[in-house]
This record gives C-alpha cells, structure tokens and sequence, in this order.
C-alpha cells in the first residue's frame, strides 16, 4: 500500500518549477552549509546498484550515551527516515520507527537492545511516538509487539491527542518526563494532520519529522502549515535550538538541488540538521505569503498539495490508519 501510494503521487505531482517562488538565499548565506552539531560527516546513501550493496540496513550515529539517530538504507527503502533514540534515567522515547515492515525481517527492537543494552531496555520505561502518520514512519512498530514495558502510541488522530490528553489541538504543548531529559510535544499538522515536532532540553534538538527536513516537504494544508511553523518559530526564540532534525535528506549539497523521489543513490547530500535561522526564514516567507506557492530555499522547498492529491492522501489515509 506504501509504495502504491508514493508512485501514485508521484505521477500525479509535476515537479517543475513552473510558478514557483524563488527564496534569495542571500540573507541565509553564511549558513547554507555551516558545519554540522553531529559529529558524523556522512550518512550511508545508498548504492548505484543495490543488488550488490554491502551496506547494513540501517547506519547508525551515536552522539552521546544517551541519544542515538539511526538510519535506514536507501537501497531497503527509498525514504531512508531516520529515527531518534532518546534515553532518560527512567524512560527511553523511540520516535518513529522507519519503513521496514515485518517482511523485511529488520527488528529493530532488537537493535535498541544493542545499542541500549537489555538491561537498560528492560529496566525502563519505553515510550514509541512517531512524527506524523505515513507509513514510512510506522512500519517497524510491529517489532515492539508483545514487549513488556513498551507504550505504542498509534499515530491515528484519536490515539495521539488521547494519549497527549491535546484538549484543543493544535493548541498547547505537552512535557514527557524521561528521568532529567524533558521533552516538549508540539502539535504541527500541516505536512499531516497529526503531525508534531519534540524539543529535546539535553541537547537542545528540535525534532521536526516531515515539517521541516532538507528535502521536498508536501503540505496538505497550508493554512495549518503556516500556523506550525510559526509556533516553532516562536518556540525556539524562547529556547536555544542548535540543531532542527527532521526524517529524510533530499536535498544536495549545492542550493536548491534535490534528488527526485524514489532515488536510491544520494552520494553528495546535504547535512541533516538546520538550524533555527532556516525556521525563521521560512516563517518570514510564509507570513508574506497568502496563497499556496512553490517556496525554493536553498536546503529545503515547499510544495502545496493540490485538490486531487489532498483527496487521494485522505484516501490512502482512510484504508491505511
């Protein structure tokens, strides 16, 4: 149903850049490609020819004792999402958990236990929460099943604002208490309707998901978008943010290039993380906007969903949450 889906919206999508609005980079250019907070220069990304690729299926980064970002191999999923493991001294939060369904037989609970070690895993509390609902983020849920100590919040509407106890979403935040690690939850439908991003206070990261990554982000809808990035805007004028940390890298190294969907090779990326300085940039643009448009930064480009795409994502949505 996944791979349906994004070749559907593929096909339906013109990726030109016809009557789409060029960002001046100039006011970002000391920061286009500044130096990353990670200390790991280059991802796995991928191979020319996948059938003979040594690489593991996934690649992961350690950036301190207790904060892991592992990602996916292209040539296992063409998203290659990453997902963010975050440990406090009583709980540990998984946020998203890939594209690699059971067929593919990467658990990656098992991974966790590696890198955590079983006794720290079984000892706490383990919290899994994804960015948003597609599919790419959901997949490897099914490695937490039956596992003790483990609460799956479903992406579905009604699981995310019951499990938040959100009494007016998108309105208000919500703290998670790992044991001297907090993290904020913030609502920020626009890409999706249960999207949210999470502020971690250890390492001051603002985890966006599919609201803000270095790739060709879709919004669903652009009035909700608008209203999200403005929030986080706002949010890190409040707290230090040294890095946005979204799930995919699509972009180049080189301004306003990106790699089309469905790529599997990627040799010369753009970093993972942005920094606050894009958010603002964006929020600057969006409020100056009051149409839907194609926005071109030079990490990242805006594209609105037009009425036929909107309905099919409402249809995959029905039939696959």
């Amino acid at each position: 149903m996944k791979t349906c889906a994004f070749i559907i919206l593929f096909l339906i999508t013109g990726c030109s850049t016809h009557g789409a609005h060029f960002v001046d980079a100039k006011p970002m250019s000391n920061d286009l490609f500044t130096s990353s907070v990670l200390s790991k220069p280059n991802w796995h990304h991928g191979a020319k020819n996948c059938a003979f690729s040594p690489q593991a299926p996934h690649d992961v980064y350690q950036h301190d004792e207790s904060t892991f970002i592992i990602r996916q191999n292209k040539c296992l999923t063409f998203e290659a999402p990453f997902i963010y493991v975050l440990a406090g001294k009583k709980s540990v939060l998984v946020v998203d958990t890939g594209a690699l369904d059971q067929s593919s037989s990467y658990n990656l609970y098992q991974e966790l236990e590696k890198l955590l070690g079983k006794k720290q895993l079984s000892s706490k509390q383990l919290f899994v929460l994804h960015s948003h609902g597609h599919s790419d983020h959901y997949q490897g849920d099914w490695s937490f099943s039956g596992q003790k100590n483990v609460t799956l919040v479903n992406p579905a509407r009604q699981a995310v604002h019951t499990f938040f106890q959100f009494e007016d979403w998108p309105n208000g935040q919500k703290t998670i208490d790992l044991g001297d690690r907090q993290i904020t939850v913030l609502p920020t439908p626009g890409h999706q309707e249960e999207s949210i991003s999470l502020y971690d206070d250890k390492n001051k990261w603002l985890l966006t998901g599919d609201t803000l990554y270095p790739g060709y982000i879709y919004i669903k809808d652009w009035a909700s978008y608008k209203k999200s990035i403005d929030k986080l805007a706002k949010f890190a004028k409040k707290h230090e943010v040294k890095a946005i940390l979204g799930a995919h890298i699509e972009m180049k190294n080189k301004p306003k290039l990106y790699y089309p969907i469905g790529s599997t090779f990627q040799p010369n990326e753009a970093p993972l993380d942005l920094n606050a300085n894009h958010l603002y940039a964006l929020n600057s643009v969006l409020k100056a906007q009051n149409t839907p448009k194609e926005l071109i930064f030079d990490r990242f480009i805006i594209k609105p969903m037009n009425l036929f795409q909107r309905t099919l994502s409402d249809l995959i949505r029905l039939f696959s949450t």
